[in-house]
């Protein structure tokens, strides 16, 4: 697979979600203020109680959960005249467009699925159920942008 970082080419069409972007957005606001209030309303006596171990495990689980729901809210799925490029919660992808063979959104799907010239099947979740008629029509975009450039 190609380096990830490199692209040659001018994006041709993108799709990222809103409902996700904001309600990982909502929801990371809403973790910072929650528990910011709680540690400053905590008496100094109580906040002395934590050791320098535990004060940095609990910033590395909310720095951890901060993440993911950052990974959440930039998830999408850009189309380059020389292929596809998806970014999931964990993972990038990067694919030739003779490396796509089919793409399926089907009714009770969750998510748009890829099928590569491998076999492999990979959700795109950028294009999710969620967004409902946007998500539908984002689909067909991308087909026809797909087929227009030889994928399968």
């Amino acid at each position: 697979m190609p380096d990830l970082s490199v692209t040659t080419s001018k994006a041709l069409w993108t799709f990222h979600p809103w409902i996700i972007a904001m309600m990982a957005g909502a929801m990371g606001l809403s973790i910072v203020a929650i528990f910011g209030v709680i540690w400053f309303r905590l008496s100094d006596d109580a906040r002395d109680t934590f050791t320098l171990f535990q004060r940095l495990t609990l910033l590395a689980f909310f720095g951890t959960v901060l993440w993911l729901l950052y990974r959440m809210g930039t998830v999408r799925v850009t189309a380059y005249d020389d292929g596809l490029r998806i970014r999931n919660v964990f993972k990038s992808y990067r694919f030739d467009w003779t490396d796509v063979k089919a793409l399926r959104f089907r009714a009770g799907d969750p998510w748009l699925q890829l099928f590569d010239a491998e076999g492999n099947r990979l959700g795109v979740l950028a294009v999710q159920a969620s967004e409902g008629e946007r998500a539908g029509k984002a689909a067909k975009e991308l087909a026809a942008v797909a087929r227009s450039h030889g994928a399968g």
